[in-house]
């Protein structure tokens, strides 16, 4: 399980800096200034869960259902927030704007929001 955090810590994190070298090059001529903010939203909330499961995997030793949930939640969380949101993005600067990603993004939200609520119970649970 270790091993599967690190390959998507790394291809997180890589994918957050292509991304967001993309939009700050060459979508900022065809998206508008709000479709350019949520695009780098998405690239925000990428990078930053990327280092998160790549501090996970290092420090945690991934074998408990609970460290497996956690890391699946920010996985799982990451690829429908922040990937629909690129969808939404391009597909609106083209004009065909797919409608159906739009409840995915809060959805993957949900999840990235689980992912940090069972981190928090996996380190108060060794206090109490």
């Amino acid at each position: 399980m270790s091993q599967l955090a690190l390959i998507f810590g790394s291809i997180f994190g890589g994918l957050a800096i292509i991304l967001g070298a993309f939009g700050a090059h060459l979508l900022k001529k065809t998206f508008t200034a709000d479709q350019l903010n949520s695009f780098e939203t998405g690239v925000k909330y990428q990078m930053y869960h990327s280092l998160l499961i790549l501090m996970l995997s290092f420090n945690l030793n991934l074998e408990t259902s609970l460290e497996k949930s956690i890391i699946y939640c920010l996985v799982i969380g990451t690829i429908l927030f922040s990937f629909s949101i690129y969808g939404l993005c391009i597909t609106a600067s083209k004009g065909k704007k797919m409608k159906i990603l739009g409840p995915i993004t809060p959805l993957g939200g949900l999840f990235l929001v689980i992912g940090w609520g069972l981190l928090f119970y996996n380190f108060i649970k060794n206090f109490v």
